[in-house]
């Protein structure tokens, strides 16, 4: 079945607003000969005649009537559609943003961000959850509003990406350790008691390889899937943690943290979102303020 021609809507619209033929052509900037072939195939379209003469002028029928509220909300809401959005105003601004990241990330931000968000939007809620893969489906299906992570194989090739920081792996011991009186070397990283940092339980990754060209090798006692809990074991333990600098900063507090003694690339952690929500005036103003949030310095 073939659609209407909607532009129909309009014009009957201003034929019920003008109540005459020439009247309408006028608002809508037509000739009354246009107008009145516009107004037959309302006719043709509704079944009704709409319009009828009464004297020198035209009455709309009881059809045209009932018609006239809702053909005028409807050309009113596709106007909406189709204008830019208003001005945004945050203190009426009521919504929640669901935001995926790793564990550290809101330990170390979140505080910020949320006293950024709600000094101007006292009525934004934000909802984290964890980050257990690299997977888009997520932003894909919009259970999620933004992602922090580093850009992967696995990102989606539609996804929006903004750098928000760089990073680098310290290894991080409990004060007091053996290893913090001393200026640490390759050997002696190596030769320490490792936490591997896994999510998919694999105890080998690119630390590893770097040791490996050197022809050393680390011991790693235990994997854990995150940074917290791996922290958490070195602060009890002669365990040593193998994590990213600026992403577990407040975690560390108390902790002796040095660089590695061996050659490791920095990489950026960058926040993610789905095309859809790009020009979203809402998602543009919580953007923003995720990067201000991760470049504030911490008193």
């Amino acid at each position: 079945m073939s659609l209407p021609d909607l532009n129909l809507l309009i014009t009957l619209d201003a034929l019920l607003a003008e109540g005459s033929v020439a009247g309408a052509a006028r608002r809508l900037h037509l000739s009354p000969s246009a107008m009145s072939r516009a107004l037959a195939r309302l006719r043709e379209a509704t079944g009704d005649p709409l319009l009828v003469r009464a004297g020198r002028a035209l009455v709309p029928t009881p059809r045209a009537i009932a018609l006239r509220q809702q053909v005028g909300d409807l050309v009113h809401d596709s106007v909406a559609v189709l204008r830019p959005v208003d001005k945004l105003d945050l203190a009426q601004l009521a919504r929640t943003f669901t935001i995926r990241t790793r564990e550290g990330f809101v330990e170390n931000f979140g505080a910020q961000l949320i006293e950024r968000v709600r000094a101007e939007a006292p009525g934004v809620r934000l909802r984290f959850v964890p980050k257990p893969d690299k997977d888009s489906t997520g932003l894909r299906d919009g259970s999620v509003d933004l992602e922090t992570g580093v850009i992967g194989k696995s990102t989606g090739p539609e996804v929006r990406t903004q750098a928000l920081f760089r990073d680098r792996f310290v290894a991080v011991m409990r004060a007091g350790h053996a290893l913090a009186a001393d200026a640490i070397t390759p050997a002696s990283y190596a030769a320490g008691e490792h936490i591997g940092v896994s999510r998919q339980g694999g105890e080998k990754g690119p630390l590893d390889d770097a040791l490996l060209a050197l022809g050393l090798e680390r011991a790693i006692v235990v994997t854990v899937a995150g940074f917290s809990p791996a922290l958490a074991l070195a602060r009890e333990s002669d365990l040593i943690a193998t994590v990213p600098e600026r992403h577990t900063g407040l975690l560390r507090d108390g902790m002796h943290s040095v660089a590695l003694p061996f050659p490791m690339p920095e990489f950026t952690v960058s926040m993610l979102w789905h095309p859809r929500l790009d020009a979203d005036p809402a998602h543009r103003w919580l953007r923003g303020h995720m990067r201000a949030a991760c470049c504030a310095e911490r008193g």
